[in-house]
């Protein structure tokens, strides 16, 4: 997920059109449109300029160069029926199903938490309150149990002409956002973060424990720690911190993960759009955010606090970009900022223990043209000593992938003085790699991806699969018959086999499990099996995840009814046997939400799901007319009560009566 400022109206939103960042990959490295293409060639797939599409959505030739013989499908491992596709401004779950919000932005988390109410709104309040935009979902159990634990939340971005009433008015029919104000920006800083709550199934239902011990919010003010190779490094030193190994907060926390050992971490995404300014000529930073996006200028921050503005402190982005683990079982400790696993725009970090108890996390680069990475920790876990756990991040071998045309893929590893990565290439130590991880993934020839988000390792099958969202970017004018990847509207998901199944591995195969889109429009080229139904098939994968019987569950963002006639959702996909490239829609969202999360419990009895920046983007849907800003919301939906799902928040979704899900 990526917000997007509108330079006519300053809002942000995110729109599938321009949510995948600015593309700021200047190498000639190879995309994955043409290594699939290449590989794929030789079996004579179909050659030939586009016919229009029965849909209002760009659609690529890749697909239809690439369109394999529908498979027919049966024996699935999932078993429910199918919610059907559409657009409306309700949550809908499969029969049998129920799906309770749980949390939703605004709600107390403590004791003393302040009740919501968006007209009284004060950084003060949502410090206590859980945050904006909930993202990544975890679930941490307490005392080994499925039914009682710690859910941990990423709050990534927010909207405030969501948040705040009366912000935006309609000035000769055209809506006007004005300034925030410090406030307001206090507000905006407050929501970001994460949350870590207790909760409790209580007679079938989960409730959130205010009075837990262990809640806590985690904001972009935060104290936080620097470690690992980049910890006290010039390039990270500033005038509020000198030493360079201590950070205040957090942004953008898109997906994240849970370790082995019980702690939460939190990815930063886009960063770029946080800081303003301009630095000066000539400054030894500049093609470093350049190749960042920084400044991007969406947020106002830098207007009330010098530290986002990069002409007064120039290494202040320096510091962001990180994986934060934070250890929830003491809501006093200092978030450590890992720097041995890379800086670039972090979209999740899920992890597994290899054969040999070391532990390897999968990294997605979320933007156009950007890499696939995973970080292989040096110590191995120990489950019989959690303290042992506590520094494993801090030491460890951070890869980058290249696919190759005959399906390998190879893990290279990021290491100063090896390869390229030498001080004739500018590097003078391993932070120095590690700050401009994309620079040295362009050296070393990394394959260069549709906007790698979220990667999950299947400890059932000991596969890994890659969710590729789109790429709108790529130009026509770069297709030929070896290249024909234009346009990649709907996105693909790779599944990867680590040679030997060990998750260290530095070789692998890779495959494509799915190119998405709508398999009825033949141009699209998706291949879905043929029992796919018309509810079934999805675009824009974002976030999956592994349930305990090691099935694949897909969420999706960016569908809606100018690009596929359809909200987002929660797809379970079979990735084994006859019924390999089913997938059947599961839940879906009220309009102008993206679905992320998914996280199921460790019983499978649960799957919670958090829905993202419900009614933005509202002006798609007939309904509505124009964009459901805050203050219309009960003029736009006439039976607006305050339990709609107009706030994010996190849904639980259980079975009525009990038991595992689609089981």
């Amino acid at each position: 997920m990526t917000e997007h400022r509108s330079p006519d109206t300053h809002f942000r939103t995110s729109l599938l059109e321009e949510n995948d960042g600015p593309g700021t990959n200047p190498t000639d490295n190879q995309t994955m449109g043409e290594i699939i293409a290449a590989r794929f060639s030789r079996r004579g797939f179909l050659q030939g300029s586009l016919a229009a599409t029965a849909i209002a959505a760009t659609v690529s030739p890749l697909a239809l160069i690439l369109a394999d013989d529908a498979r027919a499908a049966g024996g699935s491992a999932f078993s429910f029926d199918e919610v059907e596709a559409g657009v409306d401004d309700k949550h809908h779950v499969a029969a049998g199903y129920d799906a309770d919000v749980l949390l939703r932005w605004g709600d107390p988390l403590f004791a003393d938490s302040p009740d919501f109410d968006p007209a009284k709104q004060s950084a003060q309040a949502q410090e206590r309150q859980f945050g904006y935009n909930n993202d990544y979902v975890g679930y941490i159990p307490i005392d080994g149990s499925a039914e009682h634990g710690l859910l941990v939340v990423n709050h990534e971005y927010t909207n405030p002409h969501l948040m705040f009433p009366g912000l935006v008015t309609i000035v000769e029919g055209e809506a006007k956002q004005a300034p925030l104000s410090k406030e307001q920006v206090d507000i905006e800083m407050a929501a970001h973060g994460g949350t870590i709550v207790e909760i409790r199934k209580v007679s079938g239902k989960w409730q959130v424990v205010r009075d837990g011990k262990l809640n806590r919010r985690i904001t972009s003010n935060t104290e936080m720690a620097l470690s690992g190779p980049a910890a006290g490094h010039d390039r990270v030193k500033t005038s509020a911190d000198p030493t360079g190994t201590k950070v205040f907060g957090t942004v953008n926390n898109c997906a994240g993960g849970v370790t082995p050992w019980g702690t939460y971490v939190m990815a930063e995404e886009n960063i770029h759009g946080y800081f303003s300014g301009e630095l000066q000529e000539g400054h030894k930073e500049a093609a470093n955010y350049k190749r960042l996006g920084i400044p991007e200028g969406a947020y106002e921050w830098a207007a009330h606090y010098d530290r986002f503005d990069i002409g007064k402190e120039p290494n202040e982005p320096n510091r962001f970009g990180w994986i934060v683990e934070v250890d929830v079982n003491d809501p006093t400790s200092v978030p450590r900022k890992r720097t041995a696993m890379g800086r670039f725009k972090h979209e999740g970090a899920e992890s597994i223990v290899a054969k040999d108890g070391r532990v390897v996390f999968y990294l997605g680069d979320d933007e156009r043209f950007d890499y696939v990475y995973k970080f292989v920790t040096a110590g191995k876990f120990n489950a019989e000593d959690r303290a042992a756990n506590m520094d494993l991040l801090d030491d460890g071998t951070l890869y980058v992938a290249k696919f190759a045309e005959d399906g390998a893929v190879e893990w290279l590893p990021i290491v100063f003085g090896q390869g390229p990565l030498t001080a004739e290439n500018g590097f003078a130590s391993q932070a120095d790699v590690l700050i401009e991880t994309r620079r040295a993934a362009d050296l070393l020839g990394a394959t260069k991806m549709d906007r790698p988000e979220d990667i999950q390792p299947n400890p059932t099958t000991g596969k890994v699969y890659v969710m590729l969202t789109n790429n709108s970017k790529r130009k026509t004018d770069q297709v030929d018959a070896a290249n024909p990847r234009a346009e990649n509207a709907f996105g693909h998901i790779i599944e990867i086999v680590e040679d030997g199944g060990d998750f260290t591995a530095t070789k692998g195969k890779w495959e494509v499990l799915l190119k998405c889109g709508d398999p009825s429009v033949a141009e699209v080229g998706a291949t879905f099996s043929t029992a796919t139904t018309a509810n079934g098939w999805f675009g824009m994968p974002d976030n999956c995840a592994i349930d305990a019987a090691g099935r694949l569950w897909v969420s999706t963002d960016g569908q809606g009814p100018k690009a596929t006639g359809r909200t987002d959702g929660l797809w379970a996909v079979d990735t084994e046997g006859e019924a390999r490239a089913t997938s059947k829609l599961f839940f879906r969202v009220p309009i102008g939400a993206e679905l992320c999360g998914p996280l199921f419990t460790p019983d499978d009895q649960t799957a919670f799901v958090a829905v993202q920046h419900p009614a933005d983007g509202g002006e798609d849907w007939e309904a509505f007319g124009r964009p459901s800003y805050y203050e219309d919301l009960s003029t736009r939906w006439p039976d607006f009560k305050p339990d709609m799902p107009v706030r994010p928040s996190v849904v639980a979704i259980t079975k009525q009566g009990g038991g595992k899900i689609a089981v």
